[in-house]
Formats: structure tokens, sequence, C-alpha cells
């Protein structure tokens, strides 16, 4: 419990921390930086960023996901990979690709068109799992009852996947507010971008605290708004029902539209990336000196490999209370652990850097603060997938070791470990990806000479240097692929 209630004070300790910052000199004071025309213009290019990503994520990742499960499109387990695939090209990345293909590529219009081919895969997920494991029964009763196949669409449908829908429109808004390395390439300043800019340009900490609260206000009001919309409809039916799926729609004339507009989504989310990168890539390597991306890739394996372990064995024991006790504490402690999923890098590293400046100097910019960060940062993704794994372990075997004699450590390392070592594994290996492509905490907070390959391409794209920045950018692509594949292999394992 002790170990629990740390984790959890962990994950909120960037928000008090930050607020606190922000509240140093007055409410007064706070409140005037606040109500400035900059303010205002960044929460218009916020939520108008997230309002047209979030509606065209939906139209799309719904669409592809109805096409993918409902319909008899040519290639659907093709098509279901390529959907996915842009998860693996970092938001940054694809907006390199995009600058370095289209000079002038920037603004409202850039960033939406970046943004939403990287992050339509979070709709499409949720919303093609749900469809396929959903019981068809309600749909063909629907139709008996006269309903057309578009009203029974809207009425039935769209009211069964809701629950995966609003969760995947959440996650692209909270990743919006995250997103600073694609907005900023693009020139389209948001609250993120904006911090960051008081920090290394201004060196005003306390400016960008307040400006952090915001941002953090604006991640609270997404989190209430989807519980709210969610409701309390039940979404499960009594009794197991018909293990059968749904029949599929033909397309007919409609099958040549459908291929042609799978392919152009498919084109334009991994195309443009890996067509761009390439002809970069061949040009860096006919240079006379080619880059050297050894070091930052060590950087970034260490650091990654570091990050998941800590992170993982901090997880542990609050997935293990979360699981085996459905107290409210135990809840109360699973939420607050979710808190650092709608905290951006940039938030987590200001208050890191107030903390060790203030009290524990020696730990500013070093490793130990950036692994922390880390684990603030990612801790969710390790917490989701380590308490699934935990839930597969019977109770009944732990107490039969113990039973016959095994202690409590004895009985983890020999019964309850081995069954949950794949949970577990996937969770670090989910954080590993996540840390070998964070940008913001690593540029705040990484050591002085550290870099890693996000670091790194970031340093040449920004002096558009983009042959010097095409290797980091392959290498980027090709560490976070595994997250494509993890992805997919969850998806199938929660469907079987």
């Amino acid at each position: 419990m002790a170990t629990a209630l740390l984790v959890a004070a962990l994950c909120v300790l960037p928000l008090v921390v930050v607020v606190a910052k922000a509240l140093e000199s007055g409410a007064a004071d706070a409140f005037a930086l606040v109500w400035r025309p900059r303010v205002g213009e960044l929460l218009r290019n916020t939520l108008s960023l997230v309002a047209i990503v979030g509606l065209l994520s939906t139209l799309i990742g719904v669409g592809a996901a109805w096409l993918v499960e409902r319909t008899a499109l040519p290639g659907a387990a093709f098509w279901r990979v390529a959907f996915v695939a842009p998860l693996a090209v970092p938001a940054f990345v694809n907006s390199f690709a995009w600058s370095a293909l289209i000079p002038g590529f920037e603004g409202l219009a850039g960033a939406v068109i970046v943004t939403t081919l990287s992050y339509f895969p979070f709709v499409f997920l949720p919303v093609a799992a749900l469809l396929r494991t959903v019981d068809p029964g309600l749909e063909e009763a629907a139709r008996a009852l006269g309903h057309g196949p578009w009203q029974t669409a809207l009425r039935v449908g769209l009211a069964q996947v809701r629950p995966a829908l609003l969760g995947g429109v959440l996650l692209v808004s909270l990743h919006l507010l995250a997103e600073y390395g694609a907005l900023e390439m693009l020139r389209f300043p948001t609250f993120t971008t904006a911090i960051l800019d008081q920090f290394e340009v201004a060196f005003d900490s306390r400016s960008g605290s307040v400006l952090a609260t915001v941002l953090m206000a604006l991640a609270a009001t997404f989190l209430t708004l989807e519980l709210l919309t969610r409701g309390r409809t039940r979404h499960v039916r009594l009794g197991p029902g018909a293990a059968r799926r749904a029949a599929r729609t033909p397309l007919g004339r409609g099958t040549p539209l459908a291929l042609l507009a799978v392919s152009a989504l498919t084109a334009l989310a991994i195309g443009v990336p890996a067509w761009s990168i390439g002809t970069w890539l061949s040009r860096s390597e006919q240079a006379q000196e080619p880059t050297n991306i050894g070091p930052a890739l060590w950087w970034t394996l260490a650091l990654a490999l570091v990050a998941a372990l800590v992170t993982t064995a901090a997880t542990l024991p609050a997935a293990w209370l979360v699981t085996r006790s459905r107290s409210w504490v135990a809840v109360l402690l699973e939420r607050v652990t979710y808190l650092a999923a709608s905290l951006p890098g940039v938030v987590v590293a200001l208050a890191l850097i107030t903390l060790t400046i203030t009290y524990a100097r020696p730990l500013y910019q070093t490793a130990f603060a950036l692994v922390l960060a880390y684990v603030i940062l990612f801790i969710p993704r390790a917490m989701i997938a380590t308490r699934a794994a935990i839930a597969t372990v019977p109770p009944e075997l732990g107490d039969a070791a113990r039973a016959l004699g095994d202690g409590p450590l004895r009985t983890f390392a020999r019964v309850q470990a081995p069954l949950m070592l794949r949970g577990t594994l996937a969770g670090s290996a989910l954080v590993f990806i996540a840390v070998s492509t964070e940008l913001t905490a690593t540029l705040l907070l990484a050591p002085t000479g550290t870099r890693t390959l996000a670091t790194a391409f970031w340093d040449a794209s920004a002096s558009l240097d983009y042959a010097a920045a095409a290797p980091y950018a392959a290498a980027l692509v090709v560490l976070s692929a595994p997250l494509t594949y993890l992805l997919l292999r969850g998806n199938r394992e929660e469907l079987s």
C-alpha cells in the first residue's frame, strides 16, 4: 500500500508544482498573465485544432473501421495493418516529411493534415475492435423492424460503438494538447509551443507555469466532457449471446471507389513520409560526411531501456493493489495514476526543473531527472498492460503456494511472475517505444551533451538540414515499428 501511494503521489506531483509556481506571485498576477490577447490566440488555435482534427479523425477512423470490418472490401487484412501503421511514424517526423516535400507547408491547414494523418488510428483501433465483437443481433432486429441500412447504422451501430469512439477522440485530443514538435515545425502556435518558448527564449518559468495551468485545465475539461458524454447507458448484454460475426455488406459498384479511398489514405499517411524520408536519406548517404547516429542511438536505447524497467517496477505495486482489491482507495489510486496521461511532457519537465533547482540542484539536468519524467509520463501505459496481466493470474495459485510453505517473495517469483510475464513485457515495450520518440521533456531535461534520436533529429530539422535529419527520422520509424505489431497483436488477442 505504501509503495502504491508513493507512485500515486509521483503522478500528481507535476500538477501541484506547476500550479504552485503559477500562483507564487499571487492569484491576481496569474490572472493578469492569463487575460492577455496572446493567450486568447493560443486558446483559439488549440481549440480549433482539436475540433477540426477530432472531427476528421472521427470520420476517417469510423469510416475506415466500417469498411475493413463490416464490408466485403478486398484485402481487408492488409488495410487493417495499413491503418495502424501511421502510429509507427512520430507526428514530428511526419511534419518533417510533408515540409520537406511541400515548401511553405505550415499553419492551421498543415497542422490539421499532419496531425489527422498521425492520430486517426487512435479512433480506428477501438472502433474496429468493437465492430468485430459486437453482437449483430441488434442491427438485424432493426432491419427486421423496417429500418434501412443508413438508419440502422446511425441509430444502432453508432450507439454500440460510442464508448470506443469517445475514447479514441479523447486520446486524439490529449495528444494534440501535448504535441510540440510537429506544430512548432509547422509554425502553428499552441499552448505547448508557447510554454516551451517562454522557458527557452524568455527564461520565464512563471509565465510558462501559468500557461501550463491553463493547458491542464483544458485536459481536465476534455476528460470531464468524455465522461459526461459517455453517460450511464449500459453497453453489455445478458448471457453469452451469439458467437458469430456480422455479415459483411457487399460494396458492389462502390468497390473501386472504396479501394481508391483507402489507397489514397494509405498513400498520404504512410507513402508521403516513406518517400520523403527515403529521398533525403539517399542524399545524406551521398554526402561527403555521412551522419553518425551511433551516439544518439546509444543514448536512446539506454534511456528507453532504463525507463521501461523503472516504470514497470513502479507500476507493479499499484497494479497489484488495484487488481486484487476493489476498495475505494484502490480505485482512487488507479484514477490518480491515469492523470499522468493527460499531462504534456513540457508540463512534467517544468515541474521537475522547478523541484531540482529549488530543492535538489545536483539532480538538475541529470539522467535521473529525465528518467523520472519518463516514469511520470508513461506509467499509464505500463499500468494498463500490467493490470491486465495480473488479472489473468488466479489468486488460488498463490494461496496454494503459501499453504505449501513458500513465502510471499518466493511465491511471486515461482508462481505469479511467470504467468504475468508476457503482459508485463508488453507494457514495458510500450514504454520503451514511447520514450524512444519523446521530444519535449527530453529537450528540457536531458543532461548537457546528451542527444537522443528525437533531439538530434530536431536539431537538424530546425536548421532545415533535411539530409542530416533523415537518418534520425528513419531510425525513429524503425524503433517505433514494433508498436504497430504490439497494437495489432493486442487487438487480435482481445478479439479472440
